[in-house]
């Protein structure tokens, strides 16, 4: 990487567009795409070895950040459960709605139907959206796969779902 970011406990929009790892608004609107928010080049591959299709590559040095191929992704979301750093998610908008798959490492799981929060990358409430589904395979290693609705002009910014006192 030729620029240094100035993270403050997350990535901002801005450092993950210098980065290369957001997909664009009309590429969210055509197809739900991987989204990695992965800024340090620290010694990490578990996305790259968790792909079946191998659309997303570290390669040499391990320190390289993750290239996402979006035509060979399959959004199994197999990559979202394997990442240590919780960096990745799955989004997709349509018509006025958008959709998120996400990692959740906290208890109680959410349940399907549940209205929540949707929060940004900092915790701070942006919208309501419902819970959709719950996925928690013994294959993840007890991170969930989340997936929820909310309104489509917060894609960009919703990351999770908030917790209120430990609870959701």
């Amino acid at each position: 990487m030729t620029q240094t970011l100035k993270t403050m406990g997350a990535p901002s929009l801005d450092e993950l567009r210098l980065v290369g790892m957001l997909p664009t608004l009309e590429e969210l609107g055509n197809r739900a795409c991987v989204c990695i928010e992965c800024v340090e080049e620290i010694p990490c591959n578990p996305c790259e070895t968790s792909c079946p299709q191998g659309a997303l590559r570290v390669g040499s040095p391990i320190t390289n950040l993750p290239a996402i191929d979006r035509s060979k992704c399959m959004l199994c979301g197999l990559c979202i459960s394997a990442c240590p750093g919780l960096a990745i998610t799955i989004k997709g908008m349509q018509g006025d709605k958008a959709r998120i798959r996400f990692p959740w490492e906290y208890l109680p799981l959410p349940l399907a139907g549940e209205e929540v929060e949707m929060v940004d990358r900092f915790g701070m409430t942006l919208c309501r959206g419902n819970i959709l589904s719950v996925a928690n395979p013994a294959r993840n290693n007890r991170t969930a796969v989340v997936m929820a609705e909310f309104p489509a002009e917060f894609v960009e910014e919703v990351i999770s779902i908030g917790r209120k006192n430990g609870k959701i």
